[in-house]
């Protein structure tokens, strides 16, 4: 960073570009000392304030912020991830770009914030849920028609719990409603409770899945869990017909739905799930 640009006089007997260790460490609040160190990896671990304030005092970016936390930490920035509505209409648009093929976009909390048409004639009626109660895990362990759409409920749960978990610790301090939840279910759901207990980590990855619908019966959907990158924690969860069949079924699901044929929302929700309108959920 230039001096003149984070506020440092400059100056012309200056032998090299950037900033002085004891400009950041003026700017930054600390002592030249304690910036010595850390930028030397002595001393112990800095605090996140201090790391947030030397990240600050350089003007890194948000990308190179979070590199700074992995070196120091080995996870990110404790902060709940916030999706502008920009992104959100970028994400809502994603989805739609799969228009035979149920997809949607989870949190680290496993709230569901964008989904296609696909989806809504598949998996759930998102719109017609409450914001704050589109949740995967929710609807898996408390809503009885997602646990007759599932051919194999108790081994899909189970791994969905397992992968929880894992996401939990690996994006710490992202996900500040997760713990409520989990102890709503724990209360909600012997199986919940039983499947968490058991401690069990693992991860969705990819493999097949068969879905009971009454409308046309079995359809068999190879699935993919994929990492948005530029967005921590959030995930996009895509299913795509095994064969032809299931290919038909799906167009004759998607063709037969009625309503508006918007994706995610009459509104988009955000990461909170606190906006969005409000509706009767649909069991099956």
């Amino acid at each position: 960073m230039a001096p003149l640009a984070s506020g440092a006089p400059g100056s012309s007997r200056r032998r090299t570009p950037g900033l002085r260790r004891s400009e950041v460490a003026a700017i930054a609040g600390i002592s030249v000392e304690w910036y010595t160190r850390i930028e030397q990896g002595r001393g112990g671990q800095p605090s996140p304030h201090v790391l947030d304030a030397v990240a600050a005092a350089l003007g890194l970016s948000p990308e190179e912020r979070e590199h700074l936390f992995l070196l120091a930490y080995g996870r990110p920035r404790e902060s709940p991830a916030v999706i502008e509505p920009e992104r959100q209409a970028r994400l809502e648009r994603l989805v739609a770009g799969f228009p035979a093929s149920p997809a949607y976009i989870k949190t680290v909390s496993w709230d569901v914030i964008a989904w296609n048409d696909a989806a809504r004639a598949l998996l759930t009626d998102y719109p017609a849920i409450p914001p704050e109660e589109r949740n995967v895990l929710r609807l898996l362990f408390t809503d009885p028609g997602s646990r007759a759409r599932l051919g194999d409920w108790a081994r899909e749960a189970r791994r969905a719990v397992a992968t929880f978990r894992l996401e939990l610790a690996r994006w710490q301090g992202c996900a500040p409603g997760a713990a409520a939840l989990i102890e709503e279910l724990y209360e909600a759901s012997p199986d919940f409770a039983a499947m968490w207990d058991s401690n069990d980590v693992g991860t969705l990855g990819n493999g097949v899945k068969h879905l009971v619908d009454t409308r046309v019966g079995r359809i068999a959907l190879h699935y993919e869990s994929c990492s948005i990158d530029d967005s921590r924690g959030l995930g996009l969860v895509l299913y795509t017909p095994e064969a032809g069949e299931d290919a038909e079924r799906m167009r004759a699901l998607t063709s037969a739905r009625t309503g508006p044929s918007r994706g995610p929302t009459g509104r988009v929700a955000d990461v909170t799930g606190r906006t969005g309108r409000r509706g009767r959920r649909r069991a099956g």
